[in-house]
């Protein structure tokens, strides 16, 4: 059967590095017979350039339509005097919503010739592998009301985080499932301490480790995760969490592995359809000077066709060119550490480097 990708390149580097994951796509669809045709639309910021709405019908039609999504990375300081509704950030939020995109794998993985270039001692991150499991479509990003309105006549800004027992089993039982897959761990990060969101999510967590017996389940409260997540992040192996906690850690747990530019996403719904990303932003202050770093797009890529389309073989060629590229010590910007072994590149010789790649893997 005929595939359908998305594609979103969005704005800042998005379709930078987009362009160089497309690369890719193409030439493992023509390798493995994949028949995967791709659509492109525009999104975020550039959606709202040309039709005054960050998702337009049309897209978010396309989206449930096809079998996956690729998207760059959305947003700009131009767009700080939008109309709250009309903002790059609103049309990802509705995007995640329409889709019940609820699931956030966040890996967090440390190739070892990038050890040095970690904020922490090698010995601290070497050999690490963390999956996060972001909740990605309730809690406070959600909950309602929200709002800023005059009380008293001063202005007041106000969110709520609400979760239900569904959405918390939901994503309790994703995490359960990937950790029966990897090393049998799994953290509940929550604030059951302050918030009685978090008691709810720690006992429909604890409820539903009734069946998986086979898992060890373990609880921290979200600052004490973060301190962590710092002082001995090989502790974790799969960390499950709420939609603002989960932000917050992952973004984290990616400067452990050397650079953000390094780690991809996946936001899967409850039969496997994805939107993949980078994890990293639009990084407006280097888009179109080359200096953007195209890896995590295409290990985003590896990932939809691991988890989404099932093509594992084609995954694995794609990370390990992506490993012989870091291996040969090629670097982006972001992940040089000013040794003499090191080759420099920009974007697109990046993406060279990884097409070289993959034809010798």
């Amino acid at each position: 059967m005929p595939r359908k990708i998305v594609v979103l390149p969005g704005d800042g580097i998005g379709p930078e590095i987009v362009e160089q994951a497309v690369r890719v796509l193409d030439a493992v669809n023509e390798q493995y017979k994949l028949d995967i045709s791709t659509q492109t639309f525009a999104f975020g910021g550039a959606s709202y350039d040309q039709s005054g709405e960050p998702l337009t019908e049309e897209t978010l039609k396309a989206c449930r339509d096809a079998d996956a999504i690729l998207l760059g990375s959305i947003g700009g300081p131009q767009y700080d005097k939008a109309p709250r509704d009309k903002r790059p950030e609103r049309g990802l939020l509705r995007l995640r919503s329409e889709l019940e995109l609820f699931s956030n794998l966040r890996p967090a993985m440390l190739f070892s010739e990038l050890a040095d270039a970690s904020s922490l001692k090698p010995e601290l991150v070497a050999g690490l592998d963390i999956m996060i499991l972001r909740e990605l479509t309730g809690g406070i990003y959600f909950g309602g009301p929200r709002g800023i309105e005059t009380r008293d006549g001063k202005q007041v800004g106000f969110n709520t985080m609400v979760y239900s027992e569904d959405e918390i089993r939901r994503i309790a039982k994703s995490g359960f499932e990937i950790a029966m897959q990897r090393d049998r761990r799994l953290c509940s990060v929550d604030k059951a301490n302050v918030l009685e969101v978090s008691e709810l999510w720690r006992e429909v967590v604890i409820d539903t480790a009734q069946h998986y017996p086979e898992v060890e389940l373990s609880h921290m409260y979200v600052d004490n995760a973060a301190m962590q997540l710092v002082r001995e992040p090989k502790q974790f192996d799969v960390i499950v969490t709420s939609n603002l906690f989960g932000d917050i850690l992952s973004d984290a747990a990616a400067m452990l592995t050397g650079s953000i530019g390094m780690l991809p996403s996946a936001s899967l719904d409850i039969n496997g359809k994805g939107m993949y990303e980078p994890v990293h932003g639009s990084a407006p202050d280097i888009a179109g000077t080359g200096k953007a770093n195209p890896l995590a797009t295409i290990l985003s890529l590896s990932m939809l066709l691991r988890y989404t389309l099932n093509e594992s073989v084609a995954a694995d060629q794609i990370e390990a060119a992506v490993a012989s590229v870091i291996a040969n010590g090629v670097r982006c910007p972001d992940i040089a550490s000013g040794s003499a072994n090191e080759q420099i590149v920009n974007t697109v010789q990046m993406g060279d480097a990884v097409m070289t790649a993959l034809q010798d893997t």
